[in-house]
């Protein structure tokens, strides 16, 4: 997948938003994304609810497979790709947080100075 974004917007640098699933931080990935200008910003632990995608995956549990007992893995397959069909038909893009979220309007200098704090902490542990 990294090597598609890659290729679509070449010269670019990329960020990449991703939850804390040990594969996304293993070295080859980090190390790949460093040498081709991909940024990997992770999700802070225990926020899937800021991750859109959690949400979709929750509609496809909710819609096409909770309270269902598929015979088969085609059969579970045929009902996930209705859903999706579906789906596809009726989405709306995704414009807006809420109006006062703090994922909206961060507080940058905040967020720097907690960036700066934390890595002074780091020093002195050493």
């Amino acid at each position: 997948m990294l090597k598609s974004l890659r290729a679509r917007w070449p010269g670019e640098r990329l960020y990449l938003i991703a939850d804390n699933f040990g594969p996304h931080k293993h070295p080859e990935v980090r190390t790949w994304a460093a040498a081709h200008n991909v940024e990997l910003v992770y999700l802070p632990t225990y926020s899937s609810w800021l991750n859109w995608i959690e949400s979709e995956f929750a509609a496809l549990r909710y819609f096409a497979l909770n309270g269902t007992d598929h015979r088969s893995h085609d059969e579970q397959d045929a009902a996930i790709g209705a859903y999706i069909r579906w789906y596809n038909q009726h989405a709306q893009p995704k414009r807006e947080f809420a109006v006062n979220s703090k994922i909206r309007q961060p507080d940058y200098r905040r967020l720097l100075d907690e960036a700066l704090v934390v890595d002074v902490l780091a020093e002195t542990a050493l």
